[in-house]
């Protein structure tokens, strides 16, 4: 595994800077359409869009859904208007409001989202594009989640494993939106995003979607986004209403599955899964890192 200190370079050297190559043969690719919600996040919203800019994949269509910011957001916007498919400020009902207005406008085969705080590391695009292409039968794909500070400093990373609802249901996420993309068609049979959420829509949509065990889930290697912790994000209220939330689903979605088995053997399970998964792929650094158990 590459020291945090890698990556830190190579994030900072990808969004320094706009380097939109010149894009040929657009339809090698299918459509890709990214959201961006943004509110009053000026101070790091440039990078977010030079994260999605700089990708480079040659069938995009980049969507900012912007709350009606009163800092700088709109004039860092319009500084990469021809590079952005649609924009919009004005007041909405928050994030998910937000999503669901860009999900209703995006005409691509694909979704994906990235928080206005929060970025895509470099190649991310173009291989899942290549992927896809590749195993046309996948309906969900993702990768694995880097944490940064405000200076987009490396500081962590959280490997996932090859999805499993019982894992998602016991354990809680098991993908992230930094780097998640779907079909859009999933929204049109399964329903937008959950008002009803604030802060764990994610895992809700996610969790309601892969009930149907025809789903097909595929974890790549090669897909990796970005979460920032910075100060403006970290609040008290918001962490216990998000693990409210995220408890309210589980107990939801749990009752459908009818498992045969409690949910300690269950945990167990995972938990076992999940480290063999990192043993045969000779992760131990990590392993140790994060210090995998079995049992609570």
């Amino acid at each position: 595994m590459e020291s945090l200190t890698f990556y830190t370079d190579v994030l900072k050297q990808f969004i320094e800077n706009l380097k939109v190559p010149k894009l040929e043969n657009s339809k090698a690719f299918p459509k890709l359409s990214i959201i961006t919600p943004s509110y009053n996040q000026g101070k790091y919203l440039e990078r977010t869009i030079l994260s999605v800019l700089n990708q480079g994949y040659p069938n995009l269509e980049y969507i900012i859904i912007d709350g009606g910011s009163e800092d700088n957001s709109v004039e860092i916007i319009k500084r990469y208007e021809k590079y952005i498919a649609f924009w919009v400020s004005e007041k909405d009902k928050g994030q998910v409001d937000a999503l669901n207005k860009g999900f209703r406008i995006a005409t691509g085969d694909w979704l994906g989202f990235q928080n206005s705080d929060d970025v895509y590391f470099p190649g991310t695009l173009p291989y899942f594009g290549q992927v896809v292409t590749e195993n046309p039968s996948y309906d969900i794909v993702y990768g694995d989640l880097f944490i940064i500070d405000q200076e987009d400093t490396v500081t962590e990373l959280l490997k996932t494993v090859p999805y499993n609802l019982n894992s998602q249901l016991i354990e809680g996420m098991q993908i992230h939106n930094q780097s998640l993309f779907f079909k859009k068609e999933l929204l049109e049979k399964y329903g937008m995003l959950s008002t009803k959420y604030q802060f764990a829509f994610d895992y809700e949509f996610v969790t309601r979607f892969t009930l149907d065990r025809v789903i097909k889930v595929k974890r790549v290697n090669q897909l990796s986004g970005a979460l920032r912790v910075h100060q403006e994000a970290k609040s008290s209220t918001i962490a216990e209403l998000g693990r409210k939330e995220h408890s309210e689903i589980q107990e939801a979605y749990f009752k459908e599955v009818l498992s045969p088995f409690p949910r300690k053997v269950l945990y167990f399970y995972c938990r076992l899964r999940k480290l063999y998964y990192l043993i045969r792929e000779g992760d131990w650094d990590y392993i140790i890192h994060r210090q995998i158990i079995i049992v609570k």
